[in-house]
């Protein structure tokens, strides 16, 4: 490349709703209140998860990382969504983008790791109940949850340095809300073959193997719950599976909608195509971290007992 090409880049232009003005302060208003309810919904899961003695159990304890997962999450990339939209600056700088898109990529991997142990927990609690208090003591529980943690912040580290070790040169323009992987690495001006081949193998680890794992234990579950004799019996034990299973299906359901739709393929449209991508990209952000305490706590008589005990 000519000298000229070879300035580069110190920040990232983040483009969002650029050209769509009448959408901005919808969506601002919009997103503010859905990040105001994922502050408000998890904080009083975690509260409880530890205010209460009840809940201190390997549900609870998976479900209160499960929040506060989901809280990093969001307050990873909304508020820099929510100053884009109140204020010109629309830029991030380099080592900003870094953090972010870390950020993401290791509550991302996590989540999918986290809901797979918590699979692992509702399997035990149903089909061998009687050893659940010695399978999922303390001593296992807890480094299940920091093993999950450990995972995504690895795989994390991985690709981000991955991403962040390309050089950047030329266009700065990521035509996205935040630093979405992807959009960063369609900047690069280097081959990203080796990028593109550590996400594959990434996604098959921390996507599929957990979904796998999980679709495993579920039809374990069902069958086990089927054979139980009595109707009571047989709706008590799907009621203790029912709220994971939701979070499960509204997670990944989420993220099979988002990149197993078909693509536009009318170049006229394009440009709706793609701001109808960064919303759904937006909300699948947005949305599932909100519904999560909403499910858990409408779904449970313990979370709900707990809630209504501290607050008198």
């Amino acid at each position: 490349m000519g000298k000229t090409n070879q300035s580069f880049v110190t920040e990232f232009v983040l483009l969002g709703l650029t050209g769509y003005p009448e959408l901005e302060t919808i969506y601002f208003v919009l997103v503010l209140c859905m990040y105001l309810v994922i502050l408000l919904g998890n904080g009083v899961i975690i509260i409880v998860s530890v205010y209460d003695s009840h809940l201190h159990t390997p549900m609870y304890f998976f479900l209160s990382n499960l929040s506060f997962l989901d809280i990093c999450y969001t307050s990873s990339s909304i508020p820099l969504f929510l100053s884009s939209f109140s204020t010109s600056k629309k830029t991030i700088s380099f080592a900003g983008c870094g953090v972010q898109m870390f950020l993401s990529f290791a509550m991302g991997a996590t989540e999918c790791v986290l809901l797979s142990m918590m699979a692992f927990d509702r399997y035990v609690a149903i089909c061998n109940p009687l050893r659940y208090p010695i399978i999922m003591s303390k001593a296992s529980y807890v480094p299940m949850a920091a093993g999950s943690w450990i995972a995504g912040c690895v795989n994390s580290v991985l690709q981000t340095s991955l991403a962040m070790r390309l050089p950047f040169c030329g266009d700065n323009v990521i035509n996205h809300f935040t630093c979405e992987i992807l959009a960063v690495l369609k900047l690069a001006c280097a081959d990203i073959s080796i990028n593109v081949i550590s996400m594959v193998v990434a996604n098959m680890i921390f996507l599929v193997v957990p979904v796998l794992f999980i679709f495993v234990s579920y039809v374990i579950i069902i069958s086990t719950i089927l054979r139980i004799p009595s109707a009571e019996g047989r709706r008590k034990a799907f009621s203790t599976c029912s709220a994971h299973l939701t979070v499960v299906i509204v997670f990944y359901g989420t993220i099979l909608f988002m990149y197993a739709k078909p693509k536009a393929k009318d170049s006229s449209g394009a440009d709706k195509v793609q701001v109808t991508d960064k919303i759904i990209s937006l909300f699948y952000g947005v949305v599932t971290p909100m519904l999560n305490p909403l499910i858990y706590s409408l779904r449970n008589k313990d979370v709900k007992a707990a809630v209504k005990k501290m607050l008198c």
